[in-house]
């Protein structure tokens, strides 16, 4: 092996020691500093002496502790300097002296079980003084362990816009002195509903892609599943967390069937379902299960991990159960009435009992100002209609449909369906 190939070999080696560990480690380090920035530039410091030291050295035995035991040593170096530094930070200091002799080997009180502190991290980044599209970069920073290039390729964003949102959030926490804590009580509940929000954000965005010339962004769709994993597990009696796991599980189960092979999306009722995944389906049905089992009255990601059951546990499309379908979405409708909600409604409604009862449902969301420029809501009429045989409508809907997609192949797959309404003669 060459010189430049061991370097090379190192520096992977380093990437995912990182992504799987700079979670744990900023999580470690903002308990001690109080402050999710300087915990990161701390990790960062200690990522930077690994590519300074790990060439020569060889990667450890142990790599994620020697990020934590340098990390430790530069929030050590930290905590003295502001001591140092004045009558404002001695209460840090003595913090400090304080946390060492309460816990003398000050790498094992790092290096503990931190669950507790990855879940202060995933509430204080998910926090909600903050906008979602900065808790969706700072949390897939901080617990994804994506760089900030990766983050703006995946939103198809400017780097530097990308940037500023992250710079902008954690100034935003520590100006708004937001505590490195788990909420309790109403708190919590309200807190909770952000950080499941911004899990999902990121899924669906990796699910179908806002725009952009790929369908999906597989990528996204895992790193959100990890992060909602990683808070099942933290917070297993919580049965929107778990509902929100069963129905990412399900849906990314699907993942391998959505796209043909030259990109081009294929819609449920066409996948060949022995490409999904029944390894996610089964994980999936048990978190719904155990969503069900902790609550008599199913919130509602539950509720659509309800809905995604009924797809994956049908053999084909043809003996899927939409009337319980139709059903669920109408129990989701009553819990978060929302036009979008109505829309899935009336998909499946007009698959239970006929595409007249669903374009009922549809037409009586034309003047929604909510869904002026949603493409889906023309997309879906002209559905109807080319299965009332009403192809010149039809055509227009898809048409227009296609000019209020921003996904490339998305737009491609409206305007094949739009030309496959023969114009009246």
């Amino acid at each position: 092996m060459t010189a430049t190939d061991h370097h090379s070999e190192i520096h992977k080696a380093i990437d995912a020691v990182w992504r799987i560990e700079s979670a744990r480690l900023i999580a470690g380090l903002a308990r001690i500093v109080r402050d999710i920035g300087i915990a990161e530039e701390l990790a960062q410091d200690a990522l930077v002496a690994a590519l300074e030291q790990w060439p020569a050295a060889g990667v450890p035995r142990n790599p994620g502790a020697w990020l934590m035991t340098a990390a430790k040593n530069r929030a050590i170096d930290h905590l003295r300097r502001n001591k140092r530094a004045g009558r404002k930070h001695e209460e840090i200091g003595y913090q400090l002296e304080a946390a060492q002799l309460a816990a003398p080997d000050f790498e094992s009180s790092l290096d503990d079980p931190v669950g507790d502190d990855l879940l202060r991290l995933i509430f204080t980044a998910c926090h909600p003084v903050l906008s979602a599209e900065a808790r969706v970069a700072l949390t897939l920073r901080l617990l994804g362990g994506l760089t900030t290039a990766e983050i703006a390729r995946a939103f198809l964003v400017s780097e530097p816009t990308i940037a500023q949102r992250i710079v902008r959030a954690k100034r935003t926490l520590s100006e708004a002195a937001v505590p490195f804590e788990v909420p309790r009580d109403q708190e919590l509940a309200r807190r909770l509903s952000s950080v499941l929000e911004v899990i999902y954000l990121i899924f669906n965005e990796g699910y179908s892609a806002t725009a952009g010339d790929d369908w999906m962004r597989p990528a996204l769709c895992e790193d959100a599943l990890r992060l909602g994993r990683i808070l099942a597990e933290l917070a297993p009696s919580e049965p929107e967390v778990q509902g929100l796991v069963a129905l990412m599980e399900i849906q990314a189960s699907r993942n391998n069937a959505r796209i043909g092979p030259t990109g081009a999306p294929i819609l449920l009722l066409k996948q060949n379902r022995t490409l999904w995944d029944h390894v996610l389906i089964r994980r999936g049905l048990a978190a719904l299960e155990k969503a069900q089992r902790t609550t008599a009255s199913p919130g509602p990601y539950t509720l659509q991990a309800a809905i995604a059951a009924c797809h994956a546990t049908a053999r084909s499309a043809e003996e899927t159960d939409w009337n319980r379908i139709a059903g669920l979405y109408a129990d989701l409708a009553r819990l978060t009435p929302s036009p979008v909600v109505e829309l899935n409604r009336a998909v499946a409604v007009a698959m239970a009992n006929g595409p007249a009862a669903g374009l009922e449902i549809v037409d009586a969301l034309a003047g929604e100002p909510s869904l002026e420029n949603y493409h889906l809501l023309p997309s879906v009429r002209a559905d109807f209609l080319f299965k009332l045989g009403r192809l010149n409508e039809a055509r227009h809907e898809f048409e227009r449909a296609a000019a209020l997609a921003r996904n490339a192949r998305e737009r491609e797959l409206l305007l094949e369906r739009a030309r496959a309404c023969p114009a009246a003669s």
